[in-house]
């Protein structure tokens, strides 16, 4: 008798540990399935919104690439309040292309704007003719290549807080102490780090 009820109680403790290691197993995985992020998301404050979009001169024959979108302001903005005819909001984070098109359905849009769940170096950034960014001056480096490479001369990067390196911004100004750059891609680049390839 004392023997059965120690093999029982013993089965339970296995059965507890498989549990136990099965669920932190679930719980590991969950936590590796989340994408590794280079930088938390910030807020970009309305006001700045405003002022990079309109030094970009965002109009409604624009199609206009937040890269970095968090929750979907900027490229709400562009499209609501720009009239640009279309908006695409990168982001590696699940949580912010969540709330992203949350906020696109409270604002009334429909297929003029999309939110993308993905890298932006790995994005094609083409089609854009406007893009604004809030990113580290180590990311804006980073992206510049492909920027150059990609984007057709003549396209408006604005970018908020952070500049892009050895490529001089043809306008830089503060906004309620936010500072805001305007860089616009040239027919021909020269420079270390800025060669069209």
């Amino acid at each position: 008798m004392q023997f059965r009820k120690s093999g029982i109680r013993g089965l339970a403790g296995v059965a507890a540990a498989t549990a136990l290691l099965f669920g932190a197993g679930l719980y590991s995985l969950s936590v590796s399935a989340q994408p590794k992020l280079d930088i938390h998301f910030v807020p970009t404050p309305h006001e700045v919104v405003k002022r990079m979009l309109e030094l970009a001169k965002v109009g409604p024959n624009d199609t206009h690439y937040d890269l970095g979108s968090g929750d979907g302001r900027i490229v709400i903005a562009a499209v609501k309040d720009f009239k640009a005819k279309k908006g695409v909001g990168i982001d590696l984070d699940p949580q912010r292309i969540k709330e992203a098109n949350e906020n696109k359905a409270k604002a009334g849009l429909g297929d003029t704007v999309t939110f993308r769940e993905q890298n932006i170096f790995e994005t094609d950034l083409s089609e854009a003719t406007t893009v604004s960014m809030y990113l580290l001056t180590s990311i804006n480096i980073r992206m510049r290549p492909k920027l150059l490479k990609e984007l057709k001369p003549g396209t408006r990067i604005v970018t908020h807080a952070f500049n892009m390196g050895e490529w001089k911004e043809e306008h830089n100004e503060s906004v309620n102490g936010y500072q805001v750059y305007l860089f616009i891609v040239p027919a021909n680049v020269t420079g270390k780090g800025c060669q069209r390839r």
